[in-house]
């Protein structure tokens, strides 16, 4: 009988601790497995022996981190008074934030060109202020005092400072037999899927107030400050580096420096890559305008039987599936022909914008978004392939830190003009069409000539 009694008691301890853990691996399975299948793919195909899929995962907390803000903010300048306001606080915005901004973008590049050994602890750093400038703009948000737009421009600056770091990072971390296209098409999509993932977080985070997106962004940049320092030591090295000149011929190009230039810049990198950047920029206004001016016009005028925030909502999700789309297709094609895949995506938003102009409508809208999205991603990936391929390997990271400058700079310049533009969808729509068309004429024919005369010639870098 007591020995019954011991083999109950003793089985009954068994079971229990045993039934705790079996509920213990239950709840946590779907956490663990969901990390366990992101981790395998941002590692996979040697992403993570090259320390790639650390970037990568990186890049999503970094637009996971700028999204709970952007929620923040448009709740805060946008949506929370009537249009005209809303118009008028949108232009203050941008020229109290967009405009300083504007003229330090340019000089972030040249100023990270010179601390090349402190990369991880430049992207911490990044990380770690717009950390501490979450917390400022959450007391802001609720008394609407003016640090609201030194805090926005601070995290603006810093945002742009880690996508030029992170530019320079991704060619020093790429897995053998692996194109630089494919590395930036991850981190891209990876960067994408966190976005579209945390932004209904943000939304539902906004529903107790105003300062939760923002306790968001501060977990979540906290963080990123920490995985920064997780990159390998290999993205601090500089060995080999040079900076893009401002004025050389195809001597300069391969023939070491002895003498320091004191003005970099990207007019050597050949007549192929200055094309494709020009388009680019043409194409990064053109989303800069859409953003500023359709939230406007629908804001005011909704599509039909749909309130402004879902007609929103829409051209949003439109645009996010047409850039997703378009890195998932330049991965695919590797880079095949840049030069001509630049001029038909240009062509192609060309004539998506004319028709929505025209024939101004709903469907319309959404599908020039959704085609701005696309042109964007595979005309940027193919801007990549003709630097990787053109650009020799010294001056090589200036020339992606540089671009991603300029590239910034003409998407401010795109939604300054859409927040002056009176709220007229023909009218509006035909400044888009005009201002990629301006990209396009001026380009195409270079594009063209280099891909049929100069871009085979030249040695492809894997």
């Amino acid at each position: 009988m007591a020995a019954a009694r011991t083999e109950f008691k003793g089985g009954s301890r068994g079971r229990g601790p045993g039934r705790f853990r079996a509920v213990g691996r239950a709840l946590h399975l779907p956490v663990t497995g969901t990390a366990r299948g992101i981790r395998r793919a941002t590692h996979a195909h040697g992403a993570g022996e090259s320390g790639l899929g650390k970037l990568i995962e990186l890049h999503g907390v970094n637009g996971a981190g700028d999204v709970m803000i952007t929620v923040a903010l448009a709740s805060t300048v946008f949506f929370s008074v009537p249009t005209d306001e809303a118009r008028g606080r949108v232009a203050l915005y941008l020229a109290i934030t967009m405009a300083p901004f504007t003229l330090l973008a340019p000089v972030i590049g040249p100023l990270l060109d010179r601390v090349p050994h402190g990369r991880r602890a430049a992207m911490a750093t990044a990380m770690a202020a717009r950390a501490l400038l979450a917390l400022v703009l959450s007391g802001a948000v609720i008394t609407g005092s003016i640090e609201m737009y030194p805090a926005a421009l601070g995290v603006l600056v810093a945002s742009k400072a880690y996508g030029v770091v992170r530019s320079a990072v991704v060619p020093r971390l790429l897995p053998p037999r692996f194109s630089l296209v494919k590395a930036n098409s991850r981190v891209t999509l990876c960067g994408l899927l966190a976005t579209g993932a945390a932004a209904p977080i943000g939304a539902g985070l906004q529903q107790l107030g105003p300062r939760w997106p923002l306790y968001g962004a501060f977990v979540i940049f906290v963080v990123g400050t920490f995985l920064s320092f997780t990159l390998p030591p290999k993205v601090d090295s500089a060995r080999g580096e040079d900076r893009a000149l401002l004025a050389a011929d195809e001597h300069h190009l391969h023939v070491p420096r002895r003498r320091p230039v004191k003005r970099p810049g990207l007019r050597t990198v050949g007549p192929a890559v200055t094309h494709a950047l020009t388009a680019n920029a043409a194409i990064r206004c053109l989303s800069g305008f859409l953003i500023f001016f359709l939230a406007f016009l629908l804001r005011e005028h909704p599509m039909t039987g749909q309130s402004a925030a879902v007609s929103l909502g829409i051209v949003g999700v439109a645009a996010g599936a047409g850039n997703a789309l378009g890195t998932a297709v330049g991965a695919w094609l590797r880079a095949r022909a840049p030069e001509i895949i630049i001029v038909t995506v240009v062509a192609c938003v060309l004539g998506a914008a004319v028709i929505a102009a025209v024939f101004f409508g709903a469907v319309l809208v959404a599908v020039l978004a959704a085609m701005a999205g696309f042109a964007q991603a595979l005309a940027k990936l193919s801007l990549d392939a003709l630097i990787q391929r053109d650009v020799p390997e010294q001056v090589r990271t200036s020339a992606f830190a540089r671009s991603e400058t300029l590239l910034q700079v003409s998407w401010v310049f795109g939604g300054a003009v859409g927040i002056v533009l009176p709220l007229n969808g023909t009218l509006g729509l035909s400044v888009a069409a005009a201002i990629v068309a301006t990209g396009w004429l001026t380009t195409a024919r270079g594009l063209i000539g280099s891909a049929r005369h100069g871009g085979g010639a030249r040695p492809r870098v894997a």
